[in-house]
């Protein structure tokens, strides 16, 4: 029995950002909250998105606020209208609906405008240097930079430039619009940030109608002040880049946006990096970004996790103003929680082993009704077909078992679930010494609701041989070997840590019930675990992943 207590969100205390948002709100800062979600379109959300986009339409939903979903689409080369639907069909599922949507291409015209007012007022200019002698010139943390020949250009020389810049006159790499701010500033991000570079790329909305294009620091403050973000909530990896958010806002006098900062999600056993990511699909590691052992939103849908479980995983982790590793189990506790209660119960057997009660007519069938989920009496009752021939599990037979074995073993008997006493009576093997059947019998008197109840201690699950569905069940582990895959050396691959466990098929036999399933989640294997019906099922193969086992890994902790 779990003994772990999800605590609702009402019991608990306020978190940092909760507390914000009040002080605000008290003061009169703001009427009301906005937030936003500003994923660039160049990959699939993962569970580490996941925690910020229930953060940020929680906060808002909880404040009487509402929520912007903006693409962050200032790079071309990597950014695709596949990656686009994929994030609003995501953010859609896990349950929240965006109160506008937003790209920062909408906003590139006045972007422009402004970067333009920034060369007027002789903090932007047009730099030549390569990259390398950008670097080399901005210094290093124990030396200020050194200006470049460059940077003293005159305003006209500069608006001049930056206009043939838009206008498709020169090459990739040979120009870019740096802010002129500090080169002996402490924070390298204060040294004449790139605020804009040049790429011939045609943009997925705006086709070829630019070739310049603004950088993350330049692009995300103004495009939070265009649409009067109140709260713009970032990872604690942006803490750097908050001076540089409010010079932008400070000097352009615009609406002054604030942003903060919260850990980022890190889970044992797996990356977060979509550049790693999307190496694992290109290089057939795994089967795509819905690969059902990928930390993609995508990917946990098609292992079974629901969004309730994963709004509770996002709750249960809180925020934080420190990085720290979480462990998987508790995500999988989450789903165990929710599918407890919602899952519909079938009995199948993943390594069968033949059983036939010698005292049962031959060619007899009856049938047991049980509930399909004892959680929920309105899901309903099946039929479970029983015969004189079955199948179960062969870890639930032991020829030699040790004590306080209550499973089936010579001479022992068991209950059959929702059916019959046996008593095995002998075994027969093959030329290998493996066993092949079991040959028991059964007790007439021990149907559930006739004659006197006996008891006996061990229980186990099975199906009809000749009535049972055939199914391909794909049995899911950690994708990787190594828990903390962000302590990994440097000259280390990550992909060595692949686990080569990771997926094991195997064939199952489920009772025919489990194909009338309506429920449209994952369903429990009694007995083993939560299971769904994958999309690669047709007419002919039915196919199941499993989402999580019935037991639990998590001891209330995180791995630091």
């Amino acid at each position: 029995m779990e003994e772990t207590k999800i605590v609702a969100p009402e019991e608990r205390q306020l978190n940092f950002l909760e507390e914000i948002v009040e002080r605000d709100l008290a003061e009169g800062k703001h009427k009301s909250i906005l937030t936003r979600f500003p994923p660039e379109p160049n990959g699939y959300l993962h569970i580490g998105h996941a925690k910020s986009i229930c953060l940020n339409f929680g906060l808002a939903k909880k404040y009487g606020g509402k929520t912007n979903l903006r693409f962050d689409d200032t790079n071309p080369t990597k950014e695709d209208v596949e990656y686009v639907d994929s994030i609003k069909e995501d953010v859609k599922w896990l349950g929240f609906e965006w109160a506008n949507e937003f790209y920062a291409s909408d906003y590139f015209e006045q972007l422009y405008l402004w970067a333009q007012e920034l060369i007027k007022k002789g903090l932007a200019y047009v730099d030549d240097e390569t990259q390398e002698e950008i670097r080399q010139n901005r210094g290093t943390v124990t030396q200020p930079g050194k200006p470049g020949p460059y940077r003293d250009r005159s305003v006209a020389e500069n608006l001049e430039l930056f206009s043939r810049m838009r206008a498709g006159e020169f090459e990739e790499g040979s120009k870019v619009l740096r802010a002129k701010i500090d080169l002996g500033h402490s924070n390298m991000l204060m040294r004449d940030p790139i605020l804009y570079r040049i790429i011939h790329a045609h943009h997925h909305r705006t086709g070829d109608s630019w070739c310049i294009y603004p950088m993350y620091d330049y692009a995300h403050g103004q495009s939070d002040s265009l649409e009067k973000i109140t709260h713009s909530i970032c990872t604690l990896e942006f803490d750097v880049h908050r001076p540089l958010y409010d010079w932008f806002i400070q000097q352009l006098e615009i609406f002054p946006s604030k942003q903060y900062e919260f850990a980022r999600l890190n889970l044992t056993y797996t990356v977060m990096s979509k550049r790693k990511l999307l190496e694992l699909v290109k290089n057939g590691f795994v089967t795509g970004w819905d690969d059902a052992r990928m930390p993609t939103i995508c990917g946990l849908r098609r292992r079974g996790f629901t969004p309730e479980s994963i709004r509770m995983f996002a709750d249960k982790v809180g925020v934080a103003k420190r990085d720290n590793i979480i462990d998987l189990s508790l995500l999988e506790w989450c789903a165990r929680e929710d599918l407890n209660k919602r899952a519909n119960r079938y009995m199948t057997v993943l390594d069968p082993v033949k059983l036939t009660i010698s005292n049962y007519p031959e060619g007899k069938v009856e049938y047991f009704n049980s509930p399909v989920n004892p959680e929920n009496p309105e899901a309903g009752t099946r039929e479970i077909p029983f015969s004189r021939e079955l199948l179960i599990e062969r870890e639930d037979f032991m020829e030699e078992p040790p004590k306080k074995y209550f499973r089936l073993k010579p001479g022992g008997e068991v209950r059959l679930k929702y059916s019959y006493i046996i008593k095995c009576e002998r075994i027969v093997k093959n030329d290998a010494g493996e066993i092949t059947e079991i040959i028991c019998t059964y007790d007439p008197e021990s149907r559930p609701g006739t004659g006197e109840w006996r008891s006996v201690k061990g229980t186990i699950h099975w199906v009809s041989e000749t009535h049972s569905v055939e199914t391909e069940v794909r049995l899911f582990d950690r994708l990787f070997t190594e828990p903390d895959m962000d302590s990994i050396p440097e000259d280390k691959d990550y992909k060595d840590f692949i686990n080569p466990q990771s997926l094991i098929v195997v064939k199952g036999h489920s009772e025919p019930s489990v194909l009338e399933d309506k429920s449209g989640i994952a369903v429990q294997f009694e007995r083993i675990g939560y299971f769904v019906k994958d999309s690669d099922s047709t007419d002919n193969k039915v196919v199941f992943n499993r989402t999580v086992g019935l037991k639990s890994a998590w001891s209330g902790g995180s791995a630091n």
